[in-house]
Parts: C-alpha cells; structure tokens; sequence
C-alpha cells in the first residue's frame, strides 16, 4: 500500500459509508482485530493486517459492482432525488443531506478530481449553460462555480450586482428567474437577502443552487469545507466522529458556519466551542438543532479558553455589511488567529480554516498572514476543493454522474506539479 494501513481502512469505511461493527461483519473479521488495525503504527497494541485482507479490501473499492454490494444503503434511487427540494433538483440548503447522501456526493467528488486537478478532461455536460446570478459581490463563489461548469464541458453567463440587473429596474424575483430560465439550463444565485434563493427556485423547475442568501446559508460553501476536514482528517489518520471542531469569528452573520455546523452535526460525538465578540454568538435555532444530535456545544468570548485541544479550528470574518445597529466594526486584538495564538493552544496536527475572503489589511485582526507557511493552515486546499464538489453537484442536479467516468481523456497540456509556489508538499496536483 502507498498510504498507512490505518488511511487505508478509514478510506475504505468512508467510501462504503460503513461503521465499524458493520465493516468488520462485511470483511468477515472480529470487530477487536480491526481496531487493532485502524491504531496508529507506533501503538504497542497495533497489528498488521493479513495481506489476504488488504487485498480483498482492496479489490471490493476498486469495483464498481463489488462497491455497491458491500455498501450499506438504507435509500435507493438517484442523489438527485433523494435530496430534491420540494421536489425539484434543486440545492438550497444543507438540511436536504444526511450523512449518507453527503458522502455519496464526496464519492462523485473524488472521481472528479482527476479533472480539478488538470490531467483528465470531461464533456458531460457540453451544450449546457449556466447562469452565474450573483445579486452581491463574490469572487472565490462566482468563479469557482464557473469553472467547475466549465470543466464538464457546459459554458457560463455571469451576472453580477443590481446596478446591471433588471432588478435595478423593479422587475420581481419571480419574473427574473422565469425569464432566465428560459435562456440557461441551470442557476447559481446570491442574494443579500435570506430566503430570497429560495424565492428564486420557486419560480422555475430548472436546477437551483443557492450561492449564498445573505444570513442565511451556504450550502455548496459547507459541502466542500466538510470534504476538505475529511479529506485532511484521511491525510491525518483520524476520523471525524469524536472530533472537537472550533468556530472562531462573527458567528451570528456568518452563513458558512450556520451551514457547516448543520453538516458536521450529522456525524457522531462531537465537540462544537463555539468562540465570538460578545454580540455575535451563533443564533439560538441553528444551536438548537446542532444539539438535537447530542453533540457538546461550549461558547466562549476567549480565544485561549476555547482552542485548547481542537482538531479543526474554522475562522470567519466580521460580516460588517450585514450589521444593522451593532457598533462593532471588527475584532480586537486579542482575537485575531495567528502563529502564536495556534502555536500556544493547539497541536501540530491542527487544521486551520477559513472560508475566504480573509482581511489581511493591518488592524482587521482577521486570520493572520503569518501562518501563510504553516502546513497546519489548509484554506487554500480548501479553495481548490471547491471545483470537485461543486462539479459533482452540478453532474448529480443534471443527472449526469454516471456518465463522467466513460467521458474522460488526457488534457492536452502541462498543467503544473503545484498550483501556488508555497504550496505544502502534500498540496500538488499528483
């Protein structure tokens, strides 16, 4: 095996969406000797998997048909259906997932990283166009939404503010959206307002994407920052159920958060701290829900208090542009995540994120750049995950997952090893 025994058996729990118990029963071994197999190679209760193991492990991930076998499956049916919106195929909110459809997506994201990372390329969806209807400014969101259409082969129409829309001229939600859904086969929307997306997809029966509706939330934003936790949690050798996840920021406007904890709150023995400027704590409903699951929610105002111990820490910017009569223009001091705070509180195996745009300007006191060489901070890694995700609920909204495998061929150029010239080693495009 290229990766550690322990990779390996999660990855291969994680693709068939197993737990353990159930895991062991399918591969036919005693639940005792495969936890001795998951620990960590320098435990002294550690033991190495019987090669007839690895190879019958092997052997059913890499089968398509023998993936669906031992795969437990409580639905049935296309993603697409199973999480409709009223429905329609359309993505406007996290709550539409359970754990098994979100990994489900995660499996069709992984199949389209060969085409992200520049060494296959696909024609699924060639013909089809995409209206980018941005009604507030983005540039990661808009983009990378537009490239991920565009890497399946579709085209894109942007649109972005009121001053060039139609709105600036009183025309309605509902008229814009059923006007455009005559000239594209999907939509991409960002609204200031909350529920406005929804009000959108309403009024057409095309696939809706919500790219943010003010407070909100941000569906596809928390999809991909779960993928990434998984993804560095596999690198890690770690699993998510047990984890401790930090929040750190303007958690009351900040709709990445409302979305992710939504999401992670579907996995198993959690533990949320919840850290803010006193006035922007998480709302009471999203709490709530998060702790219908049994999870542990703490809240602090104190960064030194609440990063202790965390394996993820998920920073946010001040959301200055949706306060109303707050007078809080930002973070002090002594809340901003930097080098030092990290270093003094948390391990080495820490994952910092961020979902962007950070405010690197003197005095934001925002995520510091001085951790921009830290392997530990994965906010780009978490920015270059957005294009697989977001292709992948693209092919599952237009139905056209099952066709990207058998359409794919070698990219005429040289993309190259490493996207940004700091990139960590582990963050190339091999």
């Amino acid at each position: 095996m290229s990766v550690s025994q322990q990779v390996f058996l999660r990855d291969a729990m994680r693709r068939l969406n197993l737990t353990r118990d159930i895991f062991a029963g399918r591969i036919g071994v005693k639940r005792r000797a495969l936890d001795t197999w998951l620990l960590p190679e320098g435990s002294q209760e550690f033991r190495a998997m019987p090669e007839v193991v690895t190879r019958f492990v092997t052997e059913i991930v890499e089968n398509d048909t023998l993936l669906q076998k031992y795969a437990q499956s409580a639905q049935s049916g296309p993603l697409r259906d199973r999480i409709s919106y009223e429905g329609k195929h359309q993505l406007l909110s996290v709550d539409q997932f359970s754990r098994e459809s979100v990994e489900e997506l995660f499996r069709i994201a992984d199949q389209m990283q060969p085409i992200a990372r520049r060494h296959k390329v696909s024609r699924v969806l060639e013909g089809a166009v995409l209206g980018n209807l941005f009604f507030e400014a983005s540039t990661r969101t808009r983009v990378s939404f537009g490239a991920a259409f565009c890497r399946l082969g579709g085209s894109v129409c942007d649109t972005t503010g009121f001053t060039f829309s139609s709105m600036a001229k009183g025309e309605s939600i509902y008229d814009t959206s059923r006007v455009m859904s005559g000239y594209v086969d999907a939509m991409v929307i960002r609204h200031p307002e909350k529920g406005s997306v929804a009000e959108f997809a309403r009024a057409t029966n095309l696939p809706v994407v919500n790219g943010g509706d003010g407070p909100g939330e941000h569906p596809s934003q928390a999809l991909l920052d779960l993928y990434t936790i998984l993804t560095e949690f596999s690198r890690l050798g770690k699993l998510l159920d047990g984890a401790h996840i930090a929040l750190v920021g303007d958690l009351k406007y900040g709709r990445t958060v409302h979305s992710l904890i939504k999401l992670l709150a579907l996995y198993r023995g959690l533990k949320f701290t919840l850290i803010s400027p006193r006035g922007l704590e998480m709302p009471e409903y999203i709490l709530q829900q998060a702790g219908r699951h049994g999870h542990v929610i703490e809240q602090t105002n104190s960064l030194e208090q609440g990063l202790p111990g965390a394996d993820v820490i998920y920073a946010t910017r001040v959301q200055k542009e949706r306060f109303a009569a707050e007078e809080l223009e930002g973070y002090t001091p002594d809340f901003q995540v930097n080098k030092a705070i990290i270093d003094k509180c948390c391990g080495p195996d820490v994952i910092v994120m961020h979902p962007l745009p950070r405010d690197s300007r003197e005095g934001a006191n925002d995520l510091s750049v001085d951790l921009n060489h830290d392997p530990r901070l994965a906010i780009f890694r978490q920015t270059d995950n957005g294009i697989p995700v977001r292709m992948a609920i693209f092919a599952v909204l237009l139905g056209v997952e099952g066709l990207v495998q058998h359409s794919l061929r070698d990219v005429t150029w040289n993309p190259p090893s490493h996207v940004g010239p700091d990139d960590s080693p582990f963050h190339g495009l091999d």
